[in-house]
């Protein structure tokens, strides 16, 4: 039922922004507004109080529809928010759990937090007196101003708004006496340190101002330019997302109903010619008369799909390897559920790694091929090229990793989430769920890593602001999470993350003891400057492993951007830019010293390489020429199983 809509109240006349000029875009430098000049003084103050009275009132109005929104949610859904394991939150976003994990550090060290004290109210005083300089009309310059790139502040009335510049610049200020005296704290081990720093920053995200409807000045001029409206539809778009959650907040980040898998996204041609239970194999169709010899197989994560790679036509890494005379093959994981459970690491190894090697070779003929693994499925392919070199198995013949890491030891904030009472937790959620790990929960924590963008920027604009969720495909891919089965991921966990097993040489698969440095092929690593899941000094030390027995054949590459626009990085794009440096000395800081830095994307590049360390040519191939006929038209079924 919808609510009726009443007249909108007439009595004042809202401006475009509370106490501000006319709305500026982000770059322009803050002027003081010429009305402001001119008027007498306390007239800013007036139109403030007016636009907030009008304000209140369309609160006031809206309320009443908020409750028939509320209660028609609640008539369609009898049963209420129904909680996975029957549990119940009021703290979906963990706020409560951030503000906890704060306090329990700063109480391990109580000395240095009083001592830190006095610091605090010596910046309060001087904000205080930069504010009453301004009030007096006196050119004062902020005490402290946003880190570059933070983005919340944007707006020109935290600039131009003396009470809203206070705000931010009291909020800023204690921000960075807390994250400094967090990281003062001497009472702790490192990893509770670390976790005591990393949920501070949660904590602080959290309570940003420009979180609070009535101090965002993006949110208020919203209200008044709509009447409210968009506090009404942000109410709507709050209970959709905790219904499709079933009662957990489930943040759209995207338009869900619009990309269609085949239609506007995953859209390169092809056919799926394999499939066993945890994978389909998809072959592209070529569009070059000739193509390289060796087939090109792709092992994308199954944390995530694989269309990652295959967007749109013009941002498609899939597409455009197909153009440059590749024979691509692309590994889709499973989305698993609980008849899956068992499953484990050495089974992704032998019924998905080893078995998609086979089918390339009955689909081609060719017995070798050249690999790519992506994040986690390049940690699994880097595993099997350890295992494949102690039994002398050379059907890959040259690897390149996106973003991979095999060496965890600087693996940075995932570490966090590690510990044993962390996986202890993990373990209870996975048999609460049947087995497997809901898609959901591996996307919340990676949303955490960057929880300003992913995370409050949602909560903004689609329940403050009332916006309708973006038609952008990555966000739309970012929002389609798989499952993952208990025995992987737990084994990813503990033997990776919180053991680094493979890297110390002490992980053992199939009795096999496996060390990195015995793989002897061709190996590019890429990495991103600013990745937060796989850190490029965790790459590099990745690189490290695989020369440590005199491979010269290891190339270490530095992109620009992070662990996604790192990668999908299409040279017509003409964005970011990329790093070479063709030695691999002791460290990190050693290769950026010599490192050459050029624009662009670092696709051409890396083909470059690939063409030399692949040569040979051969009349192209289509799906279904070969041992294995056509299943289905690409992207296939498995890919369009939500979790």
């Amino acid at each position: 039922m919808q609510a009726e809509r009443k007249p909108a109240p007439a009595k004042k006349k809202a401006s475009p922004r509370a106490g501000s000029a006319p709305k500026a875009p982000p770059h322009a430098e803050a002027k003081e507004p010429a009305s402001a000049q001119s008027a007498p003084a306390g007239a800013g103050q007036r139109s403030l109080i007016e636009d907030f009275d009008a304000l209140s009132e369309y609160l006031v109005e809206i309320t009443g529809k908020s409750q028939e929104v509320i209660k028609d949610f609640f008539t369609k859904t009898p049963s209420g928010l129904k909680m996975t394991g029957g549990e119940t939150t009021a703290d979906p976003l963990n706020v409560g759990e951030a503000f906890q994990e704060m306090m329990r550090g700063l109480a391990a060290d109580p000395g240095t937090v009083l001592q830190r004290q006095f610091q605090l109210w010596g910046d309060y005083a001087k904000m205080m007196a930069n504010l009453s300089r301004k009030m007096a009309g006196e050119a004062a310059p902020p005490a402290i101003e946003p880190e570059p790139g933070d983005k919340r502040f944007v707006h020109p009335a935290w600039r131009e708004n003396p009470m809203l510049d206070f705000v931010k610049q009291s909020y800023l200020t204690y921000a960075k006496w807390l994250k400094g005296t967090v990281a003062q704290l001497d009472h702790m081990d490192e990893h509770e340190k670390r976790r005591a720093e990393f949920y501070t920053q949660q904590f602080l995200d959290a309570i940003a101002p420009s979180n609070f409807p009535v101090l965002n000045p993006e949110v208020v001029e919203a209200t008044l330019e709509s009447k409210g409206e968009n506090i009404l539809k942000g109410i709507r778009n709050l209970l959709e997302d905790l219904d499709r959650g079933d009662g957990q907040l489930s943040i759209r980040q995207a338009d869900l109903d619009f990309f269609k898998l085949g239609e506007n996204v995953a859209t390169t041609p092809g056919k799926v010619v394999f499939q066993n239970p945890i994978f389909q194999l998809i072959q592209y169709d070529p569009v070059t008369d000739e193509v390289a010899k060796r087939p090109l197989l792709i092992f994308p994560p199954w944390i995530n799909k694989f269309y990652i790679l295959d967007l749109q036509p013009s941002n498609s890494f899939i597409k455009w390897m197909v153009e440059q005379g590749r024979t691509v093959f692309v590994v889709s994981w499973v989305n698993p559920g609980p008849e899956l459970a068992h499953k484990s690491f050495q089974d992704y190894i032998h019924e998905g790694l080893y078995e998609a090697l086979d089918a390339v070779k009955q689909a081609t003929g060719e017995a070798e091929v050249d690999a790519i693994g992506y994040c986690i499925g390049g940690t699994m392919l880097a595993t099997a090229l350890a295992l494949m070199a102690k039994r002398k198995d050379k059907r890959i013949r040259s690897a390149t990793f996106f973003t991979a890491q095999a060496d965890f030891a600087e693996a940075g904030d995932l570490l966090l989430f590690v510990d044993d009472a962390q996986l202890e937790a993990i373990a209870k959620q996975m048999d609460a769920a049947g087995g497997v790990l809901e898609g959901r929960a591996m996307a919340n924590t990676f949303n955490m890593l960057r929880s300003n963008d992913l995370i409050w920027q949602f909560v903004i604009d689609n329940y403050m602001k009332g916006k309708d969720p973006a038609r952008f495909d990555l966000l739309f891919w970012n929002s389609d999470a798989t499952r993952m089965p208990k025995n992987v991921h737990l084994f990813y966990l503990r033997e990776f993350y919180k053991n680094n097993a493979l890297a110390k040489g002490e992980m053992i698969i199939d009795g096999e003891r496996l060390d990195l440095g015995d793989v002897d092929i061709p190996i590019f690593m890429q990495a991103g400057e600013t990745d937060h899941i796989a850190p490029h000094n965790s790459v590099y030390r990745t690189a490290k492993l695989f020369a440590s027995k005199g491979n010269d054949k290891v190339l270490y590459m530095l992109a620009g951007s992070g662990h996604i626009a790192g990668v999908v990085n299409h040279p017509a794009k003409k964005k970011y830019h990329h790093s070479i440096n063709e030695a691999l000395p002791a460290s990190l800081d050693e290769w950026k010293a010599k490192a050459s830095r050029h624009p662009g994307s670092w696709w051409p590049y890396w083909i470059e390489w690939l063409n030399k360390v692949s040569p040979g040519k051969v009349p192209a191939r289509r799906p279904g020429d070969g041992a294995l006929p056509v299943i289905e038209d690409a992207p296939g079924s498995y890919v369009k199983v939500k979790a």
